[in-house]
């Protein structure tokens, strides 16, 4: 199975971009969406019903703003919405589905760039998700994380790594956070299992020509747990695709064969 995440910074306007003509060609299984920044009366949910997609979706209460959603050709035995936090739920920033022994929790961990406040808001973030995902693997230890962290994991994944340390999104305690999940979590980059390269980035600034420089930061992830290890197939970045100034980031998994189709 395919599975997609993608922050598209506006769903109305990626598709006028041609995501959904992306989407119909490169056909995958299940599609995390971020940073959807409309309400679901504002989204025609035609446009992916008719491709064979159930939607799912779980805007911010702000206008304009955050938000969720899920396409999937597959069956969900339940979609659960939000982290259990009234602040952060009201920002629309997880949901989860349940795929037989799988699930796929889809999240949008708060950027800290705008000011110290909305860093220590990122850190509250930060130390819930981790919390939740702890307690989530006890009863559903098969996870895929996916999403768009706004932190970059490693001095290869974004450029000109020493004039950024002191920047929100990879500062050091944000990169410490991660590699707990990572080194004490166990938790798998996918993409770094098949791909060590540098300048290996999903998302590029509007200004200074970032994507046509390729200066860059990856932020967007496939995180799988080990007990997922032995269905991991592939994880590719597709930079090509363009609808937003974040590409999708693609990983396989071999789920249930047998699970029925939407």
């Amino acid at each position: 199975m395919k599975i997609i995440s993608y922050n598209v910074n506006g769903i109305r306007s990626a598709i006028r971009k041609g995501f959904v003509d992306w989407l119909k060609e490169y056909n995958p299984d299940i599609v995390a969406l971020q940073e959807l920044k409309a309400k679901q009366d504002q989204i025609d949910q035609k446009l992916f019903t008719d491709l064979g997609y159930k939607t799912y979706w779980y805007p911010a209460e702000k206008a304009g703003y955050s938000g969720v959603g899920l396409l999937t050709k597959i069956e969900p035995d339940q979609v659960l919405y939000g982290i259990g936090d009234d602040f952060f739920d009201r920002e629309g920033r997880l949901i989860r589905a349940d795929f037989n022994d799988i699930t796929l929790v889809n999240v949008y961990i708060p950027s800290g760039s705008s000011g110290d406040e909305r860093q220590q808001i990122k850190m509250r973030f930060l130390d819930l998700f981790r919390d939740y995902l702890k307690k989530l693997r006890q009863q559903r230890p098969k996870l895929v994380v996916s999403g768009d962290f706004n932190i970059c994991r490693l001095w290869i994944d974004i450029h000109n790594p020493e004039g950024h340390v002191n920047v929100s999104g990879f500062l050091p305690e944000e990169r410490e956070w991660f590699a707990k999940l990572i080194e004490e979590d166990g938790l798998i980059d996918t993409f770094r299992e098949f791909n060590q390269e540098p300048e290996q980035y999903s998302w590029w600034s509007f200004r200074q020509r970032s994507r046509e420089r390729n200066k860059g930061w990856r932020i967007d992830y496939h995180l799988i747990t080990p007990e997922l290890r032995p269905q991991l197939k592939d994880a590719k970045i597709l930079k090509e695709v363009v609808h937003s100034d974040h590409c999708p980031v693609m990983v396989e998994i071999d789920f249930d064969q047998n699970k029925n189709k939407a």
